[in-house]
């Protein structure tokens, strides 16, 4: 992994996206890591397929179910006046 400090950084930034291409570039600030530049390659391996929340709460499995609620009694009555 190569090492870079945030200064050559800015003012190479095409050379760090070249070098991230072959393996993740190590930024630093004040001799301390604080990024990591990864290829959109990397990334993804990395990160794997993510399913979003409307992924996660979707059951297509649940379209052949066969659902009836049972009616509930309501919270609030008329009031009868006489």
């Amino acid at each position: 992994m190569q090492t870079i400090s945030s200064r050559e950084l800015n003012q190479n930034i095409n050379g760090a996206k070249k070098a991230a291409l072959h393996s993740p570039v190590m930024i630093t600030n004040r001799g301390t890591a604080t990024h990591v530049l990864l290829s959109i390659k990397d990334y993804e391996r990395i990160a794997g397929k993510q399913k979003s929340l409307l992924e996660h709460l979707a059951m297509p499995e649940a379209a052949d179910i066969d659902f009836e609620a049972d009616k509930i009694n309501p919270l609030f009555q008329q009031a009868e006046f006489e």
